[in-house]
């Protein structure tokens, strides 16, 4: 979708021919109030090699004594272009467009009533700057948007091999921790997205669905803080979406990428074809690794006024595989309409193989000890099917129509063994959990310029959700077939949540450089709930007004100061919903619950961006208040003696301030530093249970920061260097800290000489004995703490090669597809 904004946007630094806005957008502001006359000049733009003409180019009318624009127009689709009621004077037409080389007329002088046809002038096909965009990418490693920060993944080393959870650790203001769960300036809280489009597994589980994806097909991660009213209202702290590599050339070609490391291996095929209006791809990547992890965990529980102390060692085994395979399908109907359709299909494979051995004491006398073998399996496929219309009738004004089919199956089973202290089976435990999530979307989009620096956009849709989840216990002895467990009961929950929503937008750019883009959102929820086949639960229906402001200012210099706010809608995921009590750890028995409401949040932001010399700086402050918050708790069990019960409640509130500061710059012509400062303060506010069993009020508040830096070394005869290391400090969480983590990597990378290819050697934490995360929970009735050491270190070699002829074809199409943003991931 093109990007409004204000005339000189586009990469750090400004400049009216950014190579991204001349493929965006049109002139849709000036640098300086044009003078006006009756003077009028016309030409053509033509291909200097096929002679056709080019069609939407940019055409800037400029000041010689300033250098800078004045006026400035788009060549239709016969390649004709003209500008008029042009006063007396001086001026210089540039010429523009992706896949050209800019081209500057001769002075043109214009007298009262002169009407000056330029001719055929003919564009250049840049091929040197169509090779650096398809094989090495020159991109600014962060460049600053109009509503966003864009982190360009296409250069980075040692992600090579991994998957999007390796590129997300790279991109300021988010933190990966070591599950993969992604937050967004300290805040879980948001929607990923892949080329705009959703996906019913990310919805399920953010850290799965970024596992499936892998990262060598990852062009850019877009991160946007505040979203405007054209997005869906989810995402508390914003939207990620992660922008896949296309093949826009013409042509054949195939794509092999591998890896083999220490922790894993990945293999990687894709394949393109264009020829005429048809274009096809199809690609397929699977991933193999395993990890090995230990932990300990020593919790307190207060129950009857009794005091419990559970100790345990465990360690695991896992054994994940991932795949992903995609058919995309593109047809231009006619030379401003265009079809497009995506079939994707996702599997996951995780396989946990986990020791337990736990010791319970009353006071200081040990009680008991157990100990189990547990094999746990979390399986997952997922298809999403997207058919998408789009008709452009002129720059900025179109017309689409997205349609998406979506459905996960999800299985969370476990099965356990019981031993006694000699090792011998006593007892087997098995646990199955069957999910669906289905999901029917329709939605239709229109924009249209209004003037030269005005554009209006509204547009509707509907999301059909179906959700079902089953489950049951069975137990055995040490001979015989599993029974049914009377202790717990089978159940099942039947979830269907119906969302309608409308918006409209208006972008506003004035002669001063000042960009306005206000609007408004309106989603009605309607949700049908039942349990174990025949208990409604009274889940009431709501309707969410969500106002977005975004005002930029374009400054002296290339600076740009940008302040935002928004209202943000977070409803339940899931796992969130699942009323499964997974008890896979009797210690730590995780449970559901489907009777969760959406949570609302209002967000401020105010940032500076500037490019000084040869760095880019980028600097915000930012808050968010949120009510209803939808927050883990944690609870003593009332069956299991010592045992602690997680789950979701709507308890509280949520007042979160922060800043950020980036930095990129290139030391020389091929040594380039990239990094970054940030952190916040959150305080959180709920209910839990109290000593004489009534709901108590506590609060917990503090402070975390983080930081990461990155270095790139080019050298001679097709050698590259990367280095990178990250750190976050322990979170702050409503009854405790989660623990802080850090990552290092260092990766050495060499391109074939035909530049066809290459290989690399990559290695992360490769000094130490892994990460060690400690983690603690307190509240008046329970204490924890507990210690996750993960074991990460790894070596990987990788290997990439293409094969196929490529050309360079004029233009593309635009697609459309459908943005299911509504939905929140799983909380960790």
């Amino acid at each position: 979708m093109a990007q409004f904004g204000p005339p000189g946007g586009g990469p750090p630094g400004g400049g009216f021919g950014g190579q991204d806005e001349k493929k965006k957008k049109e002139f849709t502001g000036v640098a300086e109030e044009a003078p006006k006359g009756n003077g009028k000049i016309s030409g053509m733009l033509i291909d200097s090699t096929s002679g056709k003409p080019v069609e939407f180019a940019t055409i800037a009318l400029i000041n010689p004594a300033t250098n800078k624009p004045i006026d400035g127009t788009t060549s239709d689709e016969k390649g004709k272009f003209s500008l008029t009621k042009l006063a007396p004077g001086q001026y210089r037409l540039q010429y523009s467009f992706i896949g050209y080389k800019n081209t500057d007329s001769k002075t043109i002088t214009i007298a009262k009533g002169t009407e000056l046809n330029v001719g055929k002038v003919q564009l250049q096909p840049d091929v040197r700057q169509l090779n650096e965009v398809v094989i090495t990418g020159q991109a600014p490693m962060i460049e600053e948007k109009v509503d966003r920060l864009v982190y360009n993944a296409d250069k980075d080393v040692t992600t090579k091999g991994g998957d999007a959870t390796d590129v997300l650790k790279r991109v300021p203001m988010l933190s990966v921790d070591l599950d993969g769960n992604v937050s967004l300036r300290g805040s879980q809280n948001i929607r990923v997205l892949i080329n705009n489009k959703p996906s019913t597994i990310v919805a399920s589980s953010v850290a799965d669905a970024l596992k499936q994806l892998p990262a060598d097909m990852i062009k850019s991660v877009e991160v946007i803080t505040s979203p405007s009213a054209k997005y869906d209202a989810e995402g508390a702290a914003g939207i990620i979406n992660i922008v896949t590599k296309k093949n826009t050339l013409h042509g054949l070609t195939l794509n092999v990428d591998a890896g083999a490391g220490i922790r894993g291996s990945n293999l990687g095929l894709n394949g393109s074809f264009r020829q005429g209006k048809l274009g096809i791809s199809l690609g397929g990547f699977g991933r193999a690794f395993y990890n090995r992890a230990s932990s300990s965990l020593d919790q307190t529980t207060l129950i009857g006024g009794v005091t419990m102390r559970t100790s345990q060692q465990a360690t695991a085994f896992d054994k994940p595989l991932f795949g992903q395979y995609t058919l995309g399908l593109d047809y231009d109907l006619a030379k401003n309409q265009s079809l497009t359709a995506n079939i994707r299909y996702g599997t996951r494979n995780f396989v946990q193989e986990q020791n337990q051995l736990t010791s319970t004491y009353f006071g200081d006398s040990l009680q008991g000890k157990t100990n189990r073998d547990v094999d746990r399996k979390d399986l997952s496929n997922s298809v999403d099917i997207n058919l998408d219309y789009i008709r452009t009738f002129k720059p900025q004004q179109e017309w689409s129509i997205s349609t998406q089919y979506s459905r996960t199956g999800l299985v969370n089973n476990f099965y356990a063994d019981l031993l006694n202290n000699g090792g011998e089976l006593t007892a087997r435990q098995r646990n199955l959990n069957n999910n669906t999530n289905q999901e029917i979307t329709l939605q239709t989009d229109y924009q249209t310029p209004i003037r030269k620096n005005q554009l209006l956009e509204f547009g509707a849709k509907a999301i059909m959700r179906q959700v079902d989840s089953r489950y049951q216990y069975q137990v055995g002895g040490t001979t015989g077939d599993l029974v049914f467990d009377p202790t717990n009961p089978s159940g099942s929950l039947n979830y269907s949540q119906n969302i309608g929503a409308g918006y409209v937008s208006y972008t506003y750019v004035t002669p001063t450089k000042y960009t306005f883009k206000v609007g408004t959102r309106y989603e009605h929820t309607g949700i049908t709930a039942t349990s174990n086949e025949t208990t409604s639960l009274a889940i009431p229906s709501y309707s969410n007004l969500v106002p977005s402001i975004n005002v930029s200012k374009s400054l002296k210099g290339g600076a740009t100061v940008k302040a935002a706010y928004n209202r943000r809608i977070q409803r339940p995921g899931l796992q969130q919903l699942n009323p499964n009590p997974n008890a896979a750890n009797p210690q730590n028995i995780s449970v559901g619950n489907p009777t969760l409401r959406p949570e609302l949040t209002d967000n401020v932001e105010l940032s500076i961006s500037s490019t000084i010399r040869k760095t880019y700086l980028n600097a915000a402050l930012f808050g968010r208040l949120t009510n209803n918050a939808l927050t883990q708790i944690r609870l003593p069990s009332d069956t299991l003696a010592g045992s602690i019960i997680t789950t979701f409640q709507n308890i509280g509130v949520q007042r979160t301030f922060g800043a950020n500061l980036f930095f990129n710059t290139n030391l020389t012509s091929k040594w380039s530093i990239n990094g970054g400062l940030d952190g916040y303060y959150v305080y959180m506010q709920g209910m839990t249970a109290g000593v004489d069993g009534r709901s108590q009020q506590i609060s917990n508040q503090g402070l975390s920061i983080g930081g990461r830096l990155m270095s790139q070394w080019t050298l001679n005869k097709g050698w590259g260097i990367q280095g990178f290391g990250f750190y976050r400090s322990p979170q702050p969480q409503l009854q405790g800290t989660m623990g802080g983590m850090y990552l290092y990597s260092l990766g050495v990378k060499k391109d074939f000489a035909n530049k066809r290819g290459s290989i690399g050697l990559a290695a992360e934490n490769f000094l130490g004995n892994g990460v060690a995360m400690r983690t603690t929970l307190d509240s008046p009735l329970l204490s924890q703490t507990s210690v996750m050491n993960l074991y990460n270190q790894n070596v990987k070699v990788t290997f990439s090669y293409r094969i196929g002829k490529m050309t360079f074809e004029e233009k593309r199409k635009k697609s459309k597809s459908v943005n299911n943003d509504d939905v929140k991931g799983d909380v960790n």
